[in-house]
């Protein structure tokens, strides 16, 4: 019998698949804070360390979960409730043009969370408390924004109610995909995962959070995300990839601008 190493490799690396996922794994949340934390100035770290001991953390990855975790937590219910609607963002069609009036509805989007909770972190006449809460969703929503399937313009609940076939075998849904199984062998862990990719070219550090929801939106469009026939195989995951990893950067290196433009000392 001829062993195909491609299928065996994509087995492999499926195994732990995850069935429901609603936001970029932990993997991806903990990578994009530890590059950007990296990013950082001495200065910027000293202003994060008041902040980041307000839930007891030494460093962005600690946190970078945070907004998720609420959705588990009997005592965050409400906030939950009133921040699960911050993670994505809908855009109306294929064009991917963000308007605010019409995609954003009440400021109940990532993009405009994202400069919402800027602004608060920015705020030195805000609570330190206000400011660490605003710190973690900012963490996280930066992330969460450069997930493309967190901000496209097909009515399947950003992936989660698209499903697929795995190699011809397993189902799942586009989204929990996307999640981290894109990212290669979950069992390197994400602190070498994030190492391996300190080592990649920095990208520019462009646009705003609107600009980071449109490239979303056109990579859902454009960068083959949604599978032929949904089936994916080892050519999708190997497509997939270096896209996965690209938003990382992206996010990583944006968050630390906007976590220096918020602390810095001469604001």
């Amino acid at each position: 019998m001829r062993i195909d190493a491609r299928r065996i490799a994509l087995a492999l690396l499926l195994a732990c698949l995850p069935l429901h996922a609603l936001a970029w794994g932990p993997t991806g949340h903990r990578i994009v804070a530890t590059l950007a934390e990296r990013e950082l100035p001495a200065t910027t770290r000293a202003a994060l360390r008041p902040l980041l001991a307000r839930s007891h953390a030494r460093a962005l990855a600690d946190v970078a979960t945070w907004a998720d975790d609420l959705r588990d937590d009997a005592r965050h219910r409400s906030l939950w409730r009133a921040t699960s609607k911050l993670h994505f963002v809908n855009f109306a069609d294929a064009t991917c043009r963000y308007d605010a009036r019409r995609d954003c509805a009440g400021g109940r989007c990532a993009v405009a969370a994202i400069d919402r909770y800027a602004s608060v972190l920015g705020d030195r006449g805000r609570g330190v408390d206000e400011r660490a809460e605003a710190l973690r969703m900012l963490v996280h929503l930066v992330a969460d924004v450069h997930q493309p399937l967190h901000a496209g313009y097909r009515h399947d609940s950003g992936g989660n109610r698209y499903q697929i076939r795995v190699d011809g075998n397993r189902g799942t849904n586009l989204h929990a995909l996307w999640d981290t199984p894109v990212l290669g062998d979950r069992h390197e862990g994400w602190r070498a995962r994030a190492a391996d990719l300190a080592h990649t070219p920095l990208p520019a550090a462009d646009g705003g959070a609107a600009n980071w929801a449109e490239e979303s939106c056109r990579a859902t469009r454009d960068a083959g995300i949604y599978p032929s026939r949904r089936r994916v195989d080892a050519v999708y995951l190997a497509r997939a990839r270096p896209l996965a990893e690209r938003r990382l950067r992206q996010a990583a290196t944006r968050l630390a601008a906007l976590l220096n433009h918020a602390l810095a000392p001469h604001r």
